[in-house]
């Protein structure tokens, strides 16, 4: 454990933070159109809420978003885990909430991953055909024996179960590279370690390069464990502070289209280089770039290569813009603002047809609305 990790928050850790507790929220109102018994969020390696410098991460953060919602605060439960941290994770979360607003007390753990049976347990349950405690996991999987890619994805497979996956990828880099931690990557990769190893591509390609096949790598070990149900995956990445290479990634996991659509309005909302998502399908912040924005400028290489698949895929049809952002994007890495810009730059450009059903006069040639129809020339 490094000791010096929670005496100031980095600017990527602020982000990451950000991302997790902003998401979860909004993943509860889409899970509470139905009823539940209640939404949990579990993160078993939570620190302790605030860092030295009294910055807030991920489960204070959470916690604060959740409060604001009285729905969320008869539904949310709290589930933390911290071998090192609990007590004082526990203190800082009375400290902020002296009186709890929530109906479902939240734990604060002490236990060792992947020896505690109660977690593998949990983690373990075989699917069952109605989940009462649909969960969201935080989880970093380096250095957890017992948890690996199969238990995650078994996991996975309980109805509204979803996870954000936290990828040190230079430790992975590094141990698929010079064959290192062989019982951590045969866990992670019980398919493909060797494969990937041996695979001419990884061997020959740039640094960035290779990282993008060890991320494609992981997710596909995920997609065939989960087996038959789809399984929506997106990644974010991070910079590193004082180098060009990158750090880490944050893995989302879900087989619900509208919590994959979700986590992409989400990272969009933080990635601060322009990420080209037809090029590596990854957001990403640079902490080098002065400014956290949101509705950033990406340029036209998104809007181009989007527009090529939407031609593509719609030439000659009919669809309201609505039903059409719906029905592409659960196929792309691309978010609601892609869809929206490109659709107007379509429009500008003679590529699409738009008119309105109801009798607006509106400002912008697209609303991503039933009222919006396209005819995709």
């Amino acid at each position: 454990m490094d000791e010096d990790f929670f005496k100031e928050q980095t600017q990527s850790s602020e982000v990451k933070a950000k991302i997790v507790s902003e998401y979860f929220p909004q993943y509860c109102r889409i899970l509470l159109r139905k009823q539940q018994e209640s939404v949990r969020y579990l993160d078993l390696f939570a620190g302790p809420g605030k860092y030295e410098d009294q910055k807030h991460s991920t489960p204070l953060l959470l916690a604060q978003l959740c409060a604001e919602d009285p729905l969320l605060c008869e539904k949310v439960h709290l589930m933390f885990n911290d071998k090192y941290y609990a007590t004082e994770l526990e203190q800082n979360f009375k400290l902020l909430f002296p009186n709890s607003p929530f109906k479902f007390e939240p734990r604060f753990g002490d236990k060792t991953v992947g020896e505690d049976e109660k977690i593998k347990n949990f983690l373990n349950k075989e699917p069952e055909r109605k989940n009462p405690h649909p969960t969201l996991l935080f989880f970093d999987p380096f250095g957890y024996k017992g948890i690996d890619t199969l238990v995650l994805a078994k996991f996975l497979q309980n109805w509204g179960n979803e996870l954000f996956l936290f990828v040190n990828i230079k430790r992975i880099n590094q141990a698929v590279s010079v064959g290192k931690f062989d019982e951590m990557m045969k866990a992670l990769f019980p398919t493909s370690i060797n494969i990937l190893r041996k695979d001419r591509q990884y061997t020959a390609s740039s640094v960035q390069e290779r990282l993008n096949l060890i991320i494609a790598n992981l997710a596909n070990e995920f997609i065939k464990a989960v087996g038959k149900n789809k399984l929506y995956h997106c990644a974010f990445r991070f910079q590193e502070e004082d180098s060009s290479a990158t750090s880490h990634y944050i893995i989302h996991f879900t087989k619900n289209e509208r919590g994959y659509e979700l986590v992409k309005n989400v990272y969009h909302s933080y990635d601060n280089i322009g990420a080209t998502l037809e090029k590596d399908g990854n957001y990403t912040f640079d902490a080098k770039k002065t400014n956290i924005s949101s509705g950033i400028d990406f340029g036209n290489q998104n809007i181009k290569a989007l527009s090529l698949l939407i031609s593509k895929s719609y030439s000659g049809q009919q669809w309201t813009a609505k039903a059409l952002y719906e029905d592409h994007q659960k196929n792309t890495k691309f978010s609601w603002s892609h869809y929206r810009d490109t659709l107007r730059f379509m429009v500008s450009n003679g590529m699409v047809k738009a008119t309105f059903t109801d009798n607006v006069n509106h400002k912008c040639n697209v609303i991503i609305s039933e009222t919006c129809i396209l005819n995709i020339n």
